[in-house]
């Protein structure tokens, strides 16, 4: 998690595109983190933080609007920054690549694809939120991809996370009915009034005040901010709750103010209550404020939105608010059992997985037995060789070699074969003498 950084109100702009909150402490005191949950999220901020010393590209952040960033005219200022803070975007944008280049290698040494040939600028293309051409310099270009990317990952960012809630909750059903599968019937039944009466505990809590509404508001000013409610005021309450002055209230700042609402509902200490269901819980408060309040949509609430919500007939005749558990179910029965069929395919997938590393281990293991005997069988050897050598150095025996025959001195063998050559060669020397030099010439031939 990133520490929130202050910035003025143009690079809220910005940030408006690409912040999301993950977490929002109950204690508005507290530092609040943030992170925008992209992949790129660490070096989003860090090239905002970059731009944001450049005094001409402040300057010229200061006068834009939404649009001014999302369609790149901002990026085209890039130009006319500092040299000091192009040679940090340069740094920035190389250790990104580095970085990414890591994320591919790792990604494809688990599919154990061979990369010996790995293109990386190919690769690169997947991610959409620099110039993969260009890995050496941040340009123009770069940051308005940046821009452009991280608005499009962030626009269906609360769907993605209502969907994953969804799945979530599809899960906890399904591993609910495993369980009850298998108890026996009467341990079954027990079980279930368990449940039931969990839930039921759950249902009972404290009337919920509709976010955004005077009630809500004016019981945060009373037990949050600690001031009198009949002296409620919504531009004084806007400033109080405004955390950093920079004159919008900005997502996290208006999820800090249900903190009072959700923990009528939700505390972490009983059973009963889910802590991610708290979290959709928050997450559906905002969009609702968001909806009714936030006229541009860009994100930000203003205090001159902020007013205007207040002369709504909404905002000083609300509806109760309904929890999840006044709401329809997350979802059907259908979905569930797509679900669970996609459940047991996964599960089917990593039995054969395992299987096939099960066998892959026994090989390995017979492979290590074998190797294993082959190296006690060279040291007994060894030791057998010693202890022979030794007892015939003992008894003055000669040597013998592996397979225990003798062994002697090369002078020894020498002498052997000069007395065994000596007698041959008389024997050879006598029956040459005997033999004429030449054969004899015109003998008789006899008819």
């Amino acid at each position: 998690m990133v520490g929130r950084m202050n910035l003025d109100p143009g690079w809220l702009l910005l940030l408006s595109i690409s912040l999301e909150v993950w977490s929002v402490p109950l204690d508005r005191n507290a530092t609040p983190q943030e992170d925008t949950g992209l992949y790129y999220d660490r070096y989003l901020r860090e090239v905002i933080e970059v731009l944001e010393t450049d005094p001409h590209f402040r300057e010229k952040l200061q006068t834009a609007n939404t649009e001014d960033i999302k369609n790149g005219r901002l990026s085209k200022e890039l130009d006319l920054v500092g040299h000091h803070v192009r040679t940090r975007l340069d740094e920035l944008k190389r250790q990104e690549v580095s970085r990414l280049r890591m994320l591919l290698k790792a990604k494809l040494d688990s599919t154990n694809t061979q990369s010996l040939q790995m293109d990386h600028a190919s690769l690169l293309k997947q991610f959409e939120h620099l110039d993969p051409h260009n890995q050496n310099t941040f340009e123009a270009k770069d940051l308005e991809l940046l821009i452009s990317t991280a608005t499009k990952d962030l626009e269906n960012y609360d769907a993605e996370r209502h969907d994953e809630f969804k799945r979530y909750e599809m899960l906890k059903e399904h591993e609910r009915r495993e369980y009850l599968k298998g108890l026996d019937q009467e341990k079954r039944e027990k079980e279930e009034k368990r449940m039931e009466e969990l839930k039921e505990k759950h249902r009972k809590h404290p009337k919920v005040n509709a976010p955004g509404s005077v009630a809500q508001l004016r019981e945060v000013w009373e037990e949050t901010d600690g001031l009198d409610p009949t002296e409620f005021n919504p531009k004084t309450f806007f400033k109080l709750h405004d955390a950093n002055g920079d004159g919008v209230l900005d997502e996290q700042e208006l999820e800090a103010l249900f903190a009072k609402e959700l923990e009528k509902v939700y505390d972490p200490k009983n059973e009963e209550d889910d802590m991610m269901e708290m979290e959709e819980e928050r997450l559906r408060m905002r969009e609702h404020v968001m909806k009714n309040v936030d006229i541009n949509q860009d994100r930000l609430v203003s205090l001159e939105e902020f007013l205007k919500s207040t002369d709504k007939k909404e905002f000083n005749n609300p509806k109760e608010w309904d929890t999840l558990d006044d709401t329809k179910p997350v979802f059907t029965e259908a979905e569930l059992q797509r679900f669970e069929a996609e459940l047991r395919t996964k599960e089917e997938e990593l039995g054969r997985r395992a299987e096939s590393l099960r066998q892959e281990q026994d090989l390995l293991n017979e492979r290590g037995k074998a190797l294993e005997a082959q190296r006690r069988e060279y040291q007994q050897a060894v030791l057998e060789m010693s202890q022979r050598k030794e007892k015939q150095a003992v008894e003055g025996q000669p040597p013998t070699g592996p397979n225990g025959e003798l062994q002697f001195h090369q002078e020894m063998q020498k002498l052997e074969d000069q007395g065994a050559k000596a007698p041959v060669e008389q024997e050879v020397q006598e029956a040459q003498n005997i033999l004429p030099a030449e054969p004899p010439q015109n003998l008789p031939v006899h008819t």
